[in-house]
C-alpha cells in the first residue's frame, strides 16, 4: 500500500512542490489549503492528489481534517508542517495582532496537525514529522523579530518532539530555508533580492524544489537514523 503524505500550506510555495514531488514518488498526498483554492483544484488536477481546506490555527479543524485525510487514505505515514506567513516590521511597530497572527500561522499549526497526526504514527510504530523552519529561526532576521522567534520556536519544538518519539519508530525533523524564490518574498525590492543572492556563497536563490527534494530525502527509509536534526538548505548563507 502506498503510503500518504499530509502537507500544510500546499498550494502555494513550497508545499506546493512538496506535494508534487511526493506524488511524482508515488506516494499518496493530501494538500492542505486554506484561501487558495484555485490553485489547490490546479494542484489537484495536475498531481491527483487530495484537497483539504483548512485553517491551521484552529485545533479543532486540524484535528477533523486529520480525520478526514485518515478515513480516506487509511494512514499518515508522513506530516510536513509547512503553513506559515511572513512579514517585515520594526518591533516597536509589531501589535499583539500581529504576533499572535504569527505564532497562529507558523508555530500553533505545528501543534495541531502534529497532535492530530501522532497518535495514528504511534499505533503504527511509523512516521516521518517533517517541520519546515527558517534560517531566521536560527540567528534572527532584523525587522522579523515575531517571525524569527517563531521560526526558533518550530525548531525547539523538533528537538522535543523527536526526544520523546524515537522508541515509537517516529522521527522528527526540521528544514531550514535560506532564502527561496517565492511568494513569501514578492514584498522584497529587487536590490534586496540581489543582495542576499550575492550574500549566498552559491550564488543564486534557492527554489522551493530544493526543499522539497530535502523533504522526501527525509520522509524517505535512508534516513531513518536521522532524527531531531536542522538541515540548513540556504546556499552557505549561514554556516
Amino acid at each position: 500500500m502506498s503510503k500518504t503524505a499530509l502537507i500544510t500550506g500546499a498550494s502555494r510555495g513550497i508545499g506546493r512542490e512538496c506535494a508534487r514531488l511526493f506524488a511524482q514518488a508515488g506516494y499518496n498526498v493530501a494538500a492542505i489549503y486554506n484561501k487558495s483554492e484555485e490553485a489547490a483544484l490546479s494542484l489537484k488536477e495536475e498531481t491527483g492528489c487530495g484537497i483539504y481546506k483548512c485553517d491551521v490555527s484552529d485545533c479543532k479543524a486540524a484535528h477533523e481534517t486529520v480525520e478526514a485525510v485518515f478515513r480516506h487514505f487509511g494512514s499518515i505515514d508522513v506530516l510536513i508542517n509547512n503553513a506559515a506567513i511572513a512579514q517585515q516590521a520594526l518591533f516597536s511597530d509589531i501589535t499583539e495582532e500581529m504576533w499572535d497572527n504569527m505564532f497562529d500561522t507558523n508555530v500553533k499549526s505545528v501543534y495541531n496537525f502534529t497532535h492530530g497526526v501522532l497518535p495514528h504514527m504511534i499505533h503504527e510504530k511509523y512516521g516521518r514529522i517533517i517541520n519546515i523552519s527558517s534560517m531566521w529561526g536560527q540567528v534572527g532576521a532584523s525587522c522579523e523579530v515575531h517571525y524569527s522567534a517563531a521560526k526558533a520556536a518550530v525548531i525547539g519544538f523538533t528537538k522535543a518532539l523527536a526526544k520523546e518519539t524515537g522508541l515509537s519508530g517516529i522521527t522528527v525533523n526540521c528544514i531550514a530555508p535560506g532564502v527561496i524564490d517565492t511568494d513569501m518574498n514578492k514584498n522584497l525590492d529587487s536590490e534586496t533580492m540581489e543582495y542576499l543572492k550575492e550574500e549566498t556563497p552559491m550564488n543564486r536563490l534557492g527554489t522551493p524544489h530544493d526543499i522539497a527534494r530535502t523533504a522526501l530525502f527525509l520522509a524517505d527509509e535512508r534516513s531513518d537514523f536521522i532524527t531531531g536534526q536542522i538541515i540548513g538548505v540556504n546556499g552557505g548563507f549561514i554556516i
